[in-house]
């Protein structure tokens, strides 16, 4: 049947391959590869359906929460209903895991590098550290769900059972997969990988919602009792997970799917923005703005589209079930990248190839009601995506200390320039938390210093 269906979608090389007598290992890995892969989509896609198309309208700014917001006392109504949820077991914490941490110079997944300051932490170290003083600050449970990637499952899985989930119930804790896609050649054919299966990627992070039906995660949630699932991605260490004042706009707005933006710093820094589209909350993603979106500004001179995409949201768990209830595929983005594929003489050789991936954002223009908030880059904005420069562990490093730093000067606490400065979660989530604590903080660091 596999081999009958693969012919029809004129994947003859595939077909005959694992039609013949040849090396049974490679057959199995790519049966393997196909299996729970949807090839009637597949089919779709290569024949250029179920694509992306840009909205056609008028492009306004994004209707948004300014970020002195948080600080006014209009704020705390919001709080109260984030803390409110929390404590009533409404929240889930949901972080996207599937990437590898290759360009940071470790062959495993990127929530094991360590990206603290002062203890090098890891990055699933922190954010379950965030969630266990939630837990006890709230003396409440968040189920926290990871969704991984087929590369990095079971080294995740392996990761957190040697840490003993790092303090948090194992029952809490639940790692889910994504879903995968064949790679293709520019005229539609897959291609054979190094290890003689097939050339695959993910089916990017707007298949959360598909993953989260099919692992039966969402399900669970609805057990639990969920009604807010509040998603971040691995790599930013500073996101402020299941911050209540975020939970609270969302829930108290009705809406059902919400993002934090911060102004970007540059027409050209690479980071989607918030906008409304035809009267609907839309990302525009960086590679899909044309130069007069980019550079548009407003009647004082500034920047018109500021408000860059943090990949941070509040999703309505019925919100989600509604989309995968329908069945409702996000649409699918096009990519060339160069892969690594296996040629007929078995050598392996850099090729053109095509992936196919979905983006979460693109769930935005279908909830009837959305809020964006603009928060303050410095507290809330560190990725780690390469080792040195720009959104490095370098960079990302030197931004949760000065963070830290900035706390401890409010607070009178005479810091030495250019030391390295930590602040465990378990110790204070945040200035508010510090400043309880102000009668246990030394009057001066002199030296790199950690507080947990």
């Amino acid at each position: 049947m596999l081999v009958k269906r693969l012919r029809e979608l004129g994947q003859e090389h595939i077909a005959s391959l694992l039609n013949s007598d040849g090396n049974p290992l490679i057959k199995e890995r790519i049966m393997k590869d196909l299996q729970g892969v949807d090839l009637d989509l597949v089919g779709r896609l290569i024949r250029g359906e179920a694509l992306y198309t840009p909205p056609r309208g008028d492009v306004e700014p994004a209707d948004i929460i300014l970020r002195t917001f948080a600080s006014s006392k209009k704020a705390q109504p919001y709080i109260d209903r984030g803390q409110e949820l929390l404590k009533a077991g409404k929240v889930a914490a949901l972080v996207v895991a599937g990437g590898q941490g290759s360009r940071l110079g470790i062959d495993a997944p990127k929530g094991v590098v360590g990206v603290t300051p002062v203890k090098g932490k890891s990055l699933f170290r922190l954010f379950a550290e965030k969630i266990l003083a939630l837990e006890q600050k709230f003396q409440c449970t968040i189920p926290w769900f990871i969704m991984t990637s087929r590369e990095n499952d079971v080294t995740t899985k392996e990761y957190f059972q040697e840490n003993r989930y790092f303090g948090l119930d194992q029952g809490d804790v639940h790692i889910f997969v994504q879903g995968m896609l064949p790679s293709v050649t520019p005229e539609g054919k897959f291609v054979l990988a190094e290890n003689g299966g097939l050339f695959m990627n993910p089916d990017g992070h707007g298949g959360t919602f598909e993953a989260l039906r099919s692992s039966g995660a969402l399900s669970l949630m609805k057990d639990l009792g969920i009604d807010e699932i509040f998603y971040f991605q691995v790599d930013n260490p500073l996101a402020k997970v299941c911050d209540p004042l975020f939970l609270g706009l969302h829930n108290l707005s009705g809406a059902r799917m919400s993002s934090k933006v911060v102004r970007k710093v540059a027409y050209e820094e690479k980071m989607g923005v918030i906008t409304t589209i035809n009267a609907k909350t839309t990302l525009v993603e960086y590679s899909e703005l044309d130069d007069t979106m980019r550079y548009a500004h407003g009647p004082d001179g500034t920047m018109l589209h500021w408000a860059g995409n943090l990949a941070i949201h509040v999703i309505e768990r019925a919100f989600a079930e509604e989309i995968t209830a329908q069945y409702t595929r996000l649409p699918f983005h096009r990519a060339r990248k160069m892969i690594s594929a296996k040629g007929p003489d078995g050598k392996t050789k850099e090729i053109e190839g095509i992936k196919f991936e979905t983006f979460l954002f693109d769930a935005l223009p279908l909830a009837e009601k959305s809020i964006t908030l603009e928060v303050v880059r410095e507290e809330e904005f560190a990725p780690v995506k390469n080792l040195t420069g720009a959104d490095s562990l370098e960079s990302s490093r030197q931004l949760q200390s000065a963070l830290h730093a900035s706390w401890l000067k409010r607070l009178g606490v005479e810091v030495k320039p250019g030391i390295s400065l930590e602040i465990s979660p378990l110790f204070a989530l945040d200035f508010k938390d510090l400043k309880r604590k102000a009668a246990l903080l030394p009057r001066q660091i002199m030296e790199d210093y950690f507080l947990g």
